[in-house]
Order: C-alpha cells, then structure tokens, then sequence
C-alpha cells in the first residue's frame, strides 16, 4: 500500500487546493480602533445560497488508512479544526475519478481556517494528537445530499498517511 508523508502546511504548497488563514495568529493590514484589531476578509468563501456550519467529530483511527474520498463539485468547503490539529489529505481535481497517487497531507494547526476549491479530492479530517477531532464544517445548505460526489477506492488506489 502506498504511503503518503504528512507535511507541513505551507501557502505554496497548499495553493493548487485552496487557501488557509490561522485566526488566532493574526497578521496584515488590521483596522484598528482604540481597543481592538480587526483583519477583514482573510480567507472569502463563495456560495451563492444559505449557508450552514455543521460540527464534525472524528475518531482517531488505529492507522491513517483512506478507503474513500469525496469532492463537491459547485461549491468551495470550509473546514476549521477547533480542538485539535487536523491532517487533512487532498488531491486536484481528475475528470471525476480519483487519482490518488497524486495526493497530498498536510498538518493543519488548531484554529485555522482552511478553503478548499471546488472539486478537490478530500474526505473528512483525522485527528492529529487526540482520541478525537471536533471540526467547523462551512457549506452550502445541503451540499452533502445533493453535491457530494463520494467514490470507494479500489484496493490499489488505497493509501497510508503517515508522519
């Protein structure tokens, strides 16, 4: 079985699946007031109907085993890790079939918001240090029943994430 390296989340090497802000370390241009910073529009998702934020729990699996991944194809998806780093794997879009030696792992610190482009391979994200992961999911209301493409791998399309 394959294996793919957890790496370090870096803004080029994310670029081809999204963008990612950490919220809690916050720089750039900021207005400012007499008490606070304010930092507008760091990270700009586009949906064009109500929109809802939807807590995910994830377990803590024996092995960082992928069996399935899944993609939206009309809309971008927020995720922001809220209790734990998270390792989120992602591959660019393929015609709508999976093409897993292309994909890639990235440790996601805590608090950061992550957007991924339409039509990236993903699935949910894995704890990085605890028995579980408690993520902010942002999504167009019902985009899991009606644009949520998720494939089962074939055996040799399965893969590893590993540190």
């Amino acid at each position: 079985m394959r294996t793919i390296k957890i790496e370090k989340l870096t803004k080029t090497a994310f670029a081809p699946y999204g963008e990612y802000y950490t919220m809690t370390k916050p720089d750039g241009h900021s207005l400012d007031g007499a008490i606070h910073s304010f930092y507008p529009d760091r990270v700009v998702g586009y949906f064009d109907k109500p929109v809802g934020f939807s807590p995910l729990v994830v377990k803590k699996p024996s092995e960082m085993k992928i069996t399935q991944v899944e993609y939206h194809t009309t809309t971008n998806e927020v995720i922001i890790p809220l209790d734990d780093d998270m390792i989120l794997h992602v591959a660019e879009p393929s015609g709508g079939k999976p093409i897993t030696d292309k994909t890639k792992a990235f440790l996601v610190p805590k608090n950061t918001v992550v957007k991924l482009k339409a039509c990236i391979w993903h699935l949910a994200p894995l704890p990085a240090k605890k028995d579980s992961l408690t993520a902010l999911i942002v999504l167009p209301e019902c985009t899991y029943i009606n644009d949520c493409v998720v494939v089962d791998l074939k055996p040799e399309e399965q893969y590893l994430l590993v540190k």
